[in-house]
């Protein structure tokens, strides 16, 4: 393992400084076109060769999501979240793993295949007019405005104890977790009135599932909290999909009704789920103009960091929006770590970032760049992502005084004051020291969910980015804001998942699992096995295939 460099320098302080600037700048960062290439689908399980042990006591499934196909034809896609979704299994059980992998069977990806072109326009990438047409025929499509794509390569995700791979439309697929096998199209809009839903639903105790969702139409743009029941205890036999039961609990009007926030993820705590209203924003007229434009969906999302961040608080229970608006300085978040309650005050840790760009940057041009100065310009221009804490006041009323701060517990050194009625600006606290600059910044956070979702906790785990896509593996305590670090020159590993030993009484009794893969040799990916205590390797399993970087995945205990 590399050790890292403690680095102190006298720079100005910190809320001068962007979280760009903070990490040092990368010299002669290698080619990773390997990572964002083409791949065939693995569908019969094929064996693994282990390396050390994979702990006897871990069975069930490693299920991963990702783009795996960026061509049909003579037709490639722009960017590397257009590409269709390949769900990949690990199956683990006493020791031994096999590995399979199958695209989704989306209508994206069998119309695509059908016409061996692209058909379906995806986030970064127009589908042209068919050429097949007359002139006319081509001119007026362009003036159809095209159904959402249901090419789910981000997440697995469950509602009612079954499986769906997601994206960011309204489409999800259901998907049996074991052959991978692709089942219904579900529409959230069947259900209840949202025209999307993200890929990152929270989990309750109880079994109910939270999503946020958007609406809009004459009476302006919503963001919608929705909640999915638990499953019942007789539930329906039939293998279909079920979202029986699906509500909005809650719909918070747009603070700007023409340009509503770009939103990847939001917190959910115990009693409280926080939305945040983040300075990147979708124009909503090119968004309705953006084919006959010829401009794909990424082209009509902008950072506008003229806008404060806004965090809006609802009740989980009843729905309620606070009438207190809790303001920030503009910051972009994608993922958020975790959140919990604390004597009147809701602390909020997430990963963020000082520019909103990043989204639009990871097409595959700058993907493949070369190796050295070309890719080094590339990644030197990204943002970094850093972990922050916002502590947010739940007790704010007339009576509460202007302009002191309201966090007066002394563990926290974030800050939020009553600015004027009902309004309280925060600012953050830093929850990390230099250390972490060296890793580029983290992404991709994750923590022992099952028992410390929505409460207090001490250790998360996620990915360095000394590299356009994560290089190193990270645990950190939040105490402490101590690391540990696993990091191999030319590894590229995917989002650390935590697996809780069973009857464990620690938080950290456990072990991560992570994909491994490499651009400098062929079929090498292997899934590490880390003891999440002390962060050391305990084994690997080799796959025999090729194996592209992915987004998230989740384990299955019951696979």
């Amino acid at each position: 393992m590399e050790h890292p460099i403690k680095c102190f320098s006298s720079h100005p302080p910190l809320e001068e400084v962007s979280s760009r600037q903070r990490c040092p700048k990368a010299k002669e960062l290698e080619n990773i076109e390997a990572l964002v290439r083409s791949v065939e689908e693995t569908p019969d399980p094929v064996p693994t060769t282990i390396q050390g042990t994979i702990p006897a006591w871990i069975n069930g499934s490693f299920l991963r999501n990702g783009p795996g196909k960026f061509e049909f034809g003579k037709d490639s896609y722009t960017h590397w979240f257009d590409g269709m979704a390949l769900m990949h299994r690990f199956h683990i059980c006493e020791g031994n793993v096999t590995y399979s992998s199958r695209f989704l069977r989306s209508d994206s990806y069998v119309s695509n295949s059908e016409k061996n072109r692209i058909v379906v326009s995806e986030f970064g990438t127009i589908a042209m007019p068919d050429p097949c047409k007359n002139i006319f025929q081509r001119f007026f499509s362009r003036f159809q405005v095209p159904k959402a794509t249901d090419n789910a390569s981000v997440n697995f995700v469950k509602y009612k104890g079954d499986y769906y791979v997601s994206t960011e439309t309204n489409y999800m697929r259901r998907v049996d977790p074991q052959s991978l096998e692709t089942k219904e199209k579900v529409d959230w809009s069947k259900y209840i009135a949202v025209n999307s839903a993200t890929a990152h639903p929270h989990y309750d105790r109880e079994g109910a599932t939270y999503n946020m969702g958007n609406s809009y139409g004459k009476s302006g743009f919503f963001y919608n909290i929705i909640r999915v029941p638990p499953p019942e205890e007789k539930a329906a036999v039939e293998d279909s999909a079920d979202l029986t039961g699906a509500s909005v609990i809650c719909s918070i009007p747009a603070s700007e009704p023409r340009k509503p926030s770009y939103y990847h993820s939001f917190v959910m705590s115990e009693n409280y789920i926080v939305f945040i209203e983040q300075p990147i924003k979708l124009d909503l007229l090119k968004f309705m103009l953006y084919t006959i434009l010829g401009k794909s969906f990424h082209k009509v999302m902008t950072w506008e960091p003229q806008y404060d961040t806004i965090f809006h608080l609802v009740n989980r229970h009843t729905g309620q929006v606070s009438e207190v608006q809790y303001r920030a300085a503009p910051m972009f978040t994608l993922h958020q770590i975790n959140a919990f309650e604390d004597n009147g005050l809701l602390v909020m840790d997430m990963c963020c970032g000082d520019d909103g760009d990043v989204i639009g940057d990871f097409t595959l041009e700058n993907l493949r760049r070369g190796s050295g100065e070309e890719m080094d310009k590339f990644y030197n221009s990204m943002c970094r992502n850093l972990p922050r804490r916002y502590v947010l006041p739940l007790t704010v009323d007339g009576q509460t005084p202007l302009d002191q701060n309201l966090v007066t517990l002394s563990n926290y050194k974030a800050t939020a004051k009553k600015t004027k009625p009902q309004e309280v600006y925060m600012t953050h606290e830093e929850l990390y020291d230099d250390e972490l600059l060296q890793y580029g910044g983290l992404e991709f956070p994750q923590i022992n969910y099952d028992q410390h979702n929505g409460r207090a906790y001490r250790y998360f785990y996620s990915c360095g980015f000394g590299h356009v896509f994560g290089d190193s593996l990270l645990k950190m305590d939040v105490h402490t804001k101590e690391l540990k670090v696993w990091r191999y020159p030319g590894l590229y590993p995917s989002e650390p998942v935590f697996v809780a030993l069973p009857g464990a009484t620690e938080e950290d009794d456990g072990v991560i699992l992570s994909v491994i893969i490499t651009p400098r040799e062929e079929k090498s990916t292997f899934l590490l096995v880390l003891d999440a205590k002390t962060f050391t390797e305990l084994g690997r399993a080799e796959v025999p295939v090729n194996v592209p970087y992915g987004t998230h995945g989740v384990f299955n205990r019951m696979g």
